[in-house]
């Protein structure tokens, strides 16, 4: 097991899988701008590790992330006032990137499968960020609450761009426009989490779950279909995707990885794959424009 911790970010690594906790439990992990590039250095730090297939995201102690730290008061979102310079990082012509936003963008761009298990309060950031994951579990005492219009402010973390996506536009809408906390049946029952758990299980059960994906997939074939699922969202029409995919199955066919997945399946035994996500993921995306603040 390796283990390697942040300011207010836990890692620790059992098998391929990556567990990073927030860990501000005083505060109920509370998003501030050290979890901000805390977040952002570990999600870097396991997306350069070979040795991490797939990676957990949940928060230490009752809350998995209870908002933006408003410590601040009145004056927490007011971007005229002095601010760390790490918050003006990307800054054009004034305006400085969303923190949050910062986040779910680097969480979009992650080679890596993401698993949140939900352990307690995620309102704010503390779902928005969740929206950038692939899979959400929830133990029975999770809540959620979109609560940005309550607070004077707006949806961040391009939770506008996400959130319709996985729910769709009208369940979007109430949340959004009413700011209230709501259950964790209530997310299970609109799609916004796959489970619910009682809290003893969360872990294991997102660990299976990681497990069961590390264990038996090929990490560049992961890799390059969360590229697929992601992106695919934002493509036109699906001749779009059949060009990618086509690319995608010309190279990975003659792959290592192929030969190994198709003779561990006839000879019945589990198969070692060797291509790295570090250097072996074929450039399929011919149209793709990263995309910049500006």
């Amino acid at each position: 097991m390796l283990a390697k911790d942040y300011e207010t970010v836990k890692r620790r690594q059992e098998g391929g899988v990556a567990i990073l906790t927030l860990s501000r439990p005083e505060a109920m992990n509370a998003f501030n701008t050290q979890m901000m590039a805390d977040l952002l250095a570990s999600i870097d730090d396991v997306d350069g590790d070979d040795s991490v297939k797939v990676v957990i995201v949940t928060g230490e102690g009752r809350a998995f992330c209870a908002g933006a730290d408003l410590s601040g008061g009145g004056n927490t979102f007011d971007r005229s006032r002095p601010r760390d310079p790490r918050r003006e990082v990307g800054q054009v012509d004034g305006v400085n990137r969303d923190g949050g936003g910062r986040v779910t963008m680097r969480l979009f761009n992650c080679s890596k499968p993401i698993i949140a298990a939900v352990n307690g309060a995620a309102v704010g950031v503390g779902v928005t960020m969740q929206l950038a994951m692939d899979i959400r579990l929830a133990s029975y005492g999770a809540k959620f609450g979109f609560v940005f219009a309550r607070r004077g402010v707006v949806p961040e973390s391009a939770a506008g761009w996400f959130l319709p996506r996985l729910v769709g536009l009208q369940t979007a809408a109430e949340w959004m426009y009413t700011g209230r906390v709501f259950s964790a049946a209530e997310a299970l029952d609109k799609r916004l989490v796959r489970s619910l758990h009682e809290a003893d299980d969360l872990m294991p059960a997102a660990l299976e779950l990681a497990h069961e994906i590390a264990d038996n997939a090929a990490p560049v074939s992961l890799a390059l279909t969360r590229q697929m699922l992601w992106r695919g969202l934002t493509l036109d029409h699906p001749m779009e995707m059949h060009k990618v995919d086509s690319r995608a199955m010309h190279f990975r066919g003659s792959s290592a990885d192929a030969k190994e997945g198709i003779s561990s399946f006839l000879e019945k035994r589990p198969a070692i794959f060797s291509d790295k996500v570090s250097t072996d993921i074929p450039q399929v995306w011919l149209e793709w424009n990263e995309r910049s603040f500006r």
